[in-house]
């Protein structure tokens, strides 16, 4: 029987500490973080992503973060591909690699093995596509996708628009549903052993203040300076992808005021840590910790630590 590596995951809502806590764990038990995060692939976009610092990693290893740039296209095929040579790297280092993130898809797909076949692409229907949603919007595509795939369209928000034109693209194509596609290629087992520990709180309320105290700092930070950097560089339509970018824009081009483009980057954060919570929350492999019931971050990092030894006894029974 193959070995299979081990791989501890922590996930979580953003500013949920999921950082800090991989990197403590990382100490204790002579390990590298493995970045999931969409956003923080890129370079040049480091306070907007919440992006560790140099001091806030603390000379631990870290992967997967700053390898491309804001121009250029990043599938989560590409993550994965990246994540695994990182990971086979660590472990042949006899170090333990801890995934750490809060995108759902690049975990997930990391972590169930997802085979990514080539499926063809066509960029004539893509714009076709892009240029249906600017004229009738996100929903009208969102529908469209759900009268193909269903099941697909039932995990994707509907401004995910990106993804829904790929999703509409390949069926168009293939005549398959992606999620058919997705079926398919869980067909391998997953070469990790995974112990998966989840960050949230039993107060909702104390999450939001997080993530707001988390926005208010970014601005004081330097954030509105980093997007003028990356409008200089001509990156503005990557940033606005994001959430913490897109916001300002109309700021700094002479609208409204920086309170109001500030509430709407706590209102869309908040909004999209309930849908990470939506998307982790599908996965019982997860062993959740409510952050905000213990007195300090020492008391949460025992807990947690104690949670992966369990797991990794029971793995090896």
């Amino acid at each position: 029987m193959e070995r299979k590596i081990p791989l501890l995951c922590v996930v979580g809502p953003t500013a949920s500490g999921k950082t800090k806590l991989a990197i403590e764990l990382a100490k204790r038990y002579d390990g590298e973080v493995v970045s999931a995060d969409s956003m923080q692939v890129y370079r040049h976009m480091d306070i907007g992503t919440a992006k560790p610092t140099p001091a806030e990693k603390e000379g631990i290893p870290h992967h997967c973060l700053d390898f491309v740039e804001p121009g250029e296209s990043f599938s989560v095929a590409e993550y994965v591909e990246h994540a695994r040579a990182a990971i086979r790297q660590i472990d042949g280092r006899g170090k333990l690699p801890i995934l750490a993130g809060g995108t759902g898809l690049y975990v997930s797909s990391l972590v169930d093995n997802i085979a990514f076949t080539p499926t063809p692409s066509s960029e004539a229907v893509r714009m076709e596509l892009q240029q249906l949603a600017g004229e009738r919007g996100n929903q009208y595509l969102w529908e469209m996708l759900r009268e193909i795939d269903p099941a697909l369209a039932d995990k994707l928000h509907p401004n995910n628009q990106g993804r829904i034109i790929r999703a509409i693209e390949i069926y168009r194509l293939t005549g398959i549903p992606m999620s058919e596609h997705q079926r398919l290629s869980r067909a391998e087992p997953s070469p990790y052993r995974v112990c998966m520990l989840g960050l949230n709180f039993a107060d909702r309320r104390t999450l939001y203040a997080r993530i707001d105290r988390r926005v208010d700092q970014m601005v004081q930070s330097g954030l509105l300076e980093e997007i003028r950097a990356l409008q200089r560089m001509g990156y503005s339509k990557t940033s606005m992808q994001a959430i913490g970018y897109k916001e300002f824009f109309s700021y700094l081009d002479g609208n409204g005021t920086l309170e109001e483009a500030v509430e709407r980057v706590k209102q869309e954060t908040r909004r999209y840590a309930k849908r990470q919570l939506t998307w982790f929350r599908r996965d019982d492999r997860i062993r959740w910790l409510n952050v905000d019931e213990y007195d300090g971050f020492a008391p949460l990092l025992d807990a947690a630590a104690q949670r992966y030894e369990q797991e990794k006894g029971e793995a090896v029974l």
